[in-house]
């Protein structure tokens, strides 16, 4: 009985909090991409924004036409392909054609090095911390036994974290070519 009471009361709820879809004649986008929201005044960079991800779009804001509801399929209107506005400016999502080669690659490749470094280092502190249980031990079997299964876990985040970092330079550098990858 309980647990139909809470199912009842479940379903009350997701019922009520269902949003509702209104349809009208002429129907707004709340935002475009560049942050342009109607009625309000455009960010400060909107026209390099807007030249960016909305090429065929008007100058003026006040048109609205990036806010604009496709009638046939009811979506906003799409951005240029392969293009992301951030506050870098306007940067392309094409792997191969960034306008700083390196620029994206070495952010990954630095975020890369610093979680390999993580990893190397907590696998050394294991591998000591299991050699001080083993030299603690006093010949208890238990305290041996746990003092290699410490150390061999840290051998294998070793082993593991020296072939991660080979598998993606390997893939970053051999496979996908990725600028910043190559030596």
């Amino acid at each position: 009985m309980r647990r139909f009471f809470l199912l009842a009361i479940f379903f009350f709820f997701l019922i009520i909090l269902l949003p509702k879809v209104i349809f009208a004649q002429n129907r707004l986008a709340s935002c475009d991409l560049c942050g342009y929201c109607q009625g309000k005044t455009p960010p400060q960079n909107w026209e390099k924004c807007r030249a960016c991800l909305y090429p065929n779009a008007s100058s003026q804001p006040e048109v609205g036409d990036t806010l604009k509801v496709d009638e046939e399929t009811h979506l906003p209107p799409t951005p240029y392909p392969g293009r992301w506005y951030t506050f870098l400016g306007c940067i392309s999502t094409n792997l191969g054609s960034f306008e700083s080669p390196g620029a994206a690659a070495s952010v990954v490749q630095l975020l890369l090095n610093i979680i390999f470094s993580f990893v190397g280092g907590a696998s050394l502190l294991s591998l000591l911390y299991g050699a001080f249980i083993l030299l603690t031990s006093q010949s208890n079997p238990e305290k041996i036994n746990q003092g290699k299964r410490i150390v061999f876990g840290a051998i294998a985040g070793l082993i593991f974290a020296f072939s991660a970092v080979f598998l993606v330079n390997f893939i970053g550098e051999k496979v996908l070519r990725l600028p910043g990858f190559t030596q």
